[in-house]
């Protein structure tokens, strides 16, 4: 079984070799940690919405957004 720290470096190889190091720096740029207590924090959203209204938004979503990435692409 591979340690935690093997399998980091090679995620980071594997990156390295299919973007470069330029654009694996700019990838992993993009995933920040964030802050904040998300536990805490998504009942103040959540409570205040139903089932029904979840699954409404749900369908409101395009179907095939196919640029929902290109944020990271530019």
């Amino acid at each position: 079984m591979k340690t935690q720290n093997e399998i980091i470096k090679q995620g980071y190889d594997a990156l390295i070799n299919s973007l470069g190091v330029a654009d694996t720096i700019r990838f992993i740029q993009y995933f920040t940690p964030g802050k904040g207590d998300y536990t805490k924090e998504r009942h103040q959203w959540l409570n205040e919405k139903t089932l029904a209204d979840v699954f409404m938004d749900i369908k409101e979503l395009p179907e095939d957004d196919l640029n929902q990435y290109d944020e990271i692409i530019e």
